[in-house]
């Protein structure tokens, strides 16, 4: 079966985001005052080949894990939908 992974990797919040920190500066700068505390980080999607939905969330944590998220610096969350033929 094939899945698709829909995966946002963040800035864990007890650190700084100094990306973030800049886009809410430029916000403000360009006339955007009500927005505050802007946190930037990644999206990715991938499709995956796995037996059952429960091995390709597997896989897709082991992949969070070694390469796609710094787990000291950053967490993740992630949807899998079954890919349509």
């Amino acid at each position: 079966m094939k899945f698709t992974a829909e995966i946002n990797v963040m800035p864990l919040k007890v650190l700084l985001d100094p990306q973030g920190k800049a886009v809410t500066n430029s916000m403000k700068n360009i006339g955007f005052n009500e927005i505050n505390n802007v946190r930037v980080g990644k999206h990715i999607t991938l499709e995956i080949e796995a037996n059952s939905k429960e091995k390709a969330m597997e896989r897709v944590n082991e992949a969070c894990n070694k390469l796609l998220a710094n787990p000291i610096m950053e967490g993740y969350e992630y949807v899998i939908k079954k890919t349509e033929k």
